[in-house]
């Protein structure tokens, strides 16, 4: 299985600078992830669009993903998009809107943690979204915390720290 991961930025990527006592989005981490992986049938190709935090991106940074997504869909049989969490509801409703019927499932997913803390949600989301690759049908959806939720209709619950469903 050929499965193209686009990487964003967002609070997965963030690393700690114990000069300035901040957390950066400096570098993608996906590639570290899938590194611990036990993964003997999947072809990755990586595409680092962007390392930003979601809460700055802009309508062109969104269309960059657009346009990175509609020139890898040929390529591959499933995609991965690792994206912040605080505005990963506008990313994926403007996937699905543009995107139409794509012939393959596009599956965004971050982390409410960072991959560098100890308690971090990175390794289970990344993992549940691989996985749900070979799962899923052609469409956009979201994967983290245990569930997998096709858009349109997601939305962040900033209480709860995970994604659901709109009525």
């Amino acid at each position: 299985m050929n499965i193209t991961i686009i990487t964003t930025g967002g609070t997965i990527a963030k690393t700690f600078d114990e000069l300035d006592g901040k957390l950066h989005n400096e570098q993608p981490v996906i590639e570290q992830i899938v590194e611990g992986m036990r993964l003997p049938d999947l072809t990755i190709t990586y595409r680092h669009v962007l390392s930003k935090d979601s809460l700055e991106f802009t309508d062109a940074d969104r269309e960059l993903v657009l346009e990175n997504v509609r020139s890898a869909m040929p390529d591959c049989d499933a995609m991965v998009i690792s994206h912040g969490t605080d505005t990963l509801e506008q990313t994926g409703e403007l996937l699905c809107r543009e995107v139409g019927d794509p012939r393959i499932p596009i599956l965004l997913t971050g982390a409410m943690r960072p991959f560098e803390f100890r308690d971090t949600d990175a390794i289970q989301n990344l993992t549940e979204t691989l996985l749900a690759c070979r799962l899923v049908s052609p469409g956009v959806y979201v994967v983290m915390h245990n569930r997998v939720l096709a858009f349109p209709g997601v939305i962040k619950d900033r209480v709860a720290l995970t994604f659901v469903r709109t009525a």
